[in-house]
């Protein structure tokens, strides 16, 4: 197969885990969604899917245009910051880095190359780790006003992010584990830069 059609298809793929990831992040809508923004989905899972599969750069780039859509989709969020630096704080933490980390999944996966089971489990702590620290940081320093009245802004970030970014991680968490023990060449198909 050559470049041109590899690297098509990589794109195919990125396309259809990002519409998937779109679908999950609206079945929360149905149900359960806290009251300032968040919700336990699994939408997290197939953008760290396509950085397992095709590697750390097709991974962010993936997550970078599922950050993009999700912000155009609710774009209103970004308009209840009060000043022009806070709505591009909101865009970077909320959407493009938040979701941009997880196609970091492989790069922390390949830390533990010897142990291929225990880096899929490593890659989807660290993503949801990081994705975890944009939330908390844009919770702090961007809807701070928002925490109750005698409690400090990184504590109720802390706590509010935590309350659904933890569950989000640990169901992510379970899922790359039975993928690794069940089906594991669902997680590494086509790896087309050997430097990722």
């Amino acid at each position: 197969m050559s470049k041109t059609n590899s690297t098509t298809k990589v794109i195919v793929e990125g396309a259809m885990l990002i519409a998937l990831a779109t679908v999950f992040s609206y079945f929360p809508k149905i149900g359960f969604t806290w009251l300032y923004g968040g919700s336990i989905t699994l939408e997290m899972i197939p953008i760290a899917l396509m950085s397992y599969r095709n590697g750390t750069k097709w991974g962010c780039i993936t997550g970078f245009t599922h950050g993009l859509l999700q912000m155009i989709l609710g774009f209103s969020n970004v308009m209840y910051c009060a000043t022009l630096i806070a709505q591009i704080g909101c865009i970077l933490l909320d959407y493009l880095l938040a979701f941009s980390a997880l196609g970091l999944a492989a790069f922390f996966a390949g830390m533990l190359k010897e142990k291929k089971f225990a880096g899929y489990i490593f890659g989807a702590v660290m993503v949801g780790l990081l994705r975890f620290i944009c939330s908390f940081l844009s919770g702090w320093l961007l809807w701070g006003s928002y925490a109750p009245e005698g409690t400090a802004p990184a504590v109720y970030s802390l706590v509010y992010n935590g309350s659904y970014m933890l569950p989000n991680t640990i169901i992510m968490v379970v899922v790359f584990a039975v993928i690794a023990k069940t089906a594991p060449v669902l997680l590494n198909a086509n790896k087309l830069n050997k430097e990722d």
